[in-house]
């Protein structure tokens, strides 16, 4: 499953029989995911404009996959019970909204996927609970997961020294031209570690991946450990992992206006 992603690095991890699900009864589900991930490109420069708000990244993926029917979707569970001729009473109700969700096949079985690209680790418990409590109740058949994978994590620093080194990066004011501007709190970050070390391109770039990129955000590691200890089970559950093949190095002019 997932073949030509993993030929091109991406983790994949299927559980809870996820993999003989889609393979049997929802593989254009598998399809169009590969399809929206096989070319994905993840600009260097706009790692390095970063900021807040969703990436570049995530909003051209989240919009590949709308354009596909994946929606965002308030799924609604409510329990009624009714004695007689008496009229029914609600008893319990939940309610959760999920990024992208497409129902597949005659038997309309449902696929829920979130995108964790670059937020607080926990945000994987809520989400892994979330696939739980819909699947005990029928609303979801398989649950997903797309955020950076092991590859990504642990070269982000060496990506973004291949930039600095590329651009002779040797001080905070020529990074404004590529849309990087630190906050005070980040400056004295950078300036501290410049002023122990004497080597600025590292400095910054240790500043920024552990103060935007740290191990407390959403990553492959952070992932699978929550799921292999349980949480989520027993949901299928399909988990993607964004490799550093992805990034590239395109630093035309056309590639700066866009940030």
């Amino acid at each position: 499953m997932f073949d030509q992603l993993r030929k091109r690095g991406f983790d994949i991890l299927a559980l809870h029989h996820a993999e003989a699900i889609i393979s049997r009864d929802m593989p254009e589900a598998e399809e169009q995911l590969e399809t929206a991930l096989t070319t994905l490109d993840i600009p260097i420069l706009e790692i390095v404009a970063g900021g807040g708000g969703e990436a570049g990244l995530t909003q051209r993926l989240r919009r590949g996959l709308a354009d596909n029917g994946w929606q965002k979707r308030n799924i609604q569970v409510r329990k009624l019970v009714k004695w007689g001729d008496a009229d029914e009473r609600e008893i319990a109700s939940l309610s959760h909204e999920i990024d992208h969700v497409k129902a597949f096949g005659p038997a309309d079985w449902v696929f829920a996927l979130e995108i964790e690209w670059n937020n607080k680790d926990p945000f994987f418990d809520r989400d892994l609970e979330n696939f739980k409590r819909l699947h005990a109740e029928g609303a979801v058949s398989v649950g997903g997961i797309i955020t950076r994978g092991e590859s990504l994590q642990r070269e982000m620093r060496d990506l973004l020294l291949r930039f600095a080194e590329d651009h002779a990066i040797e001080n905070i004011g020529q990074l404004d031209a590529f849309g990087y501007t630190p906050t005070g709190r980040q400056r004295r970050m950078i300036l501290d570690r410049f002023e122990r070390s004497g080597n600025f391109r590292q400095s910054w770039v240790d500043a920024f991946v552990g103060d935007k990129f740290g191990e407390a955000t959403t990553h492959w590691r952070k992932l699978q450990d929550r799921v292999l200890r349980g949480v989520g089970n027993p949901c299928p559950l399909v988990l993607i992992g964004i490799p550093s093949s992805a990034v590239s190095f395109n630093y035309s002019a056309a590639s700066t206006d866009e940030l």
